[in-house]
């Protein structure tokens, strides 16, 4: 009889430590890093889900004193200081985000798309991002794909050989999403048959799709 297996909150490691820089966001990094000698107030991240655009957001954050808050909240005037806007290319006022840049106090966004693709209307706001400095923080190299599966399965506790991280990454989407959804299903399987993550689990994972 398998294990039932109960949904315990995961919370993954945020800290500056704890990010993977490889050549595909060395930018990013270095630019987070320089704060507060940034060349312009206000930047932005921007990738696929779960390529680490929150993670060093939150770095940031730490280091400046910023609130975090979702674009979809910024309706009207935003906290005073540093400011984080997540999935700014979800936005709720583009007149309360032109307004923020107006203030000149450091900010940083993070979305998808560049910040020169968001859908926006506002003749000034589009200028503004078109010219706003902006970081890829994803290039689905090797090196980064299978640290970012190490990682994955470390905030959950689980040390898994490299060997079996290299077979799994060679065979799924090249995708941080892909993966972060795979080592969720991997820890779930080992838990509920009482096996290690070792390559036999990973094939019969694999298998079923």
């Amino acid at each position: 009889m398998n294990q039932l297996v109960l949904p315990l909150e995961l919370r993954p490691a945020r800290g500056r430590a704890d990010f993977i820089v490889v050549p595909g966001n060395r930018e990013a990094v270095a630019f987070i890093d320089s704060y507060p000698g940034w060349p312009a107030p206000a930047a932005a991240l921007h990738g696929p889900p779960a390529s680490g655009k929150s993670h060093l957001a939150a770095v940031w954050a730490m280091r400046a004193g910023a609130r975090v808050m979702a674009a979809s909240d910024l309706s009207g005037p935003a906290p005073e200081g540093p400011l984080v806007v997540e999935n700014a290319e979800r936005l709720a006022s583009e007149a309360a985000l032109f307004a923020l840049m107006e203030r000149g106090t450091p900010l940083l966004l993070t979305a998808e798309a560049a910040p020169a693709d968001w859908r926006v209307a506002l003749p000034d706001l589009v200028s503004r991002l078109r010219a706003m400095l902006s970081f890829a923080l994803w290039a689905p190299d090797d090196q980064l794909l299978e640290a970012l599966a190490a990682k994955l399965f470390a905030d959950r506790q689980l040390q898994v050989p490299k060997a079996v991280i290299t077979h799994m990454i060679a065979r799924l989407e090249r995708s941080p999403l892909a993966i972060r959804d795979f080592v969720a299903r991997a820890d779930a399987r080992a838990l509920a048959e009482k096996r290690p993550i070792n390559l036999g689990l990973i094939r019969d994972l694999l298998a079923e799709g």
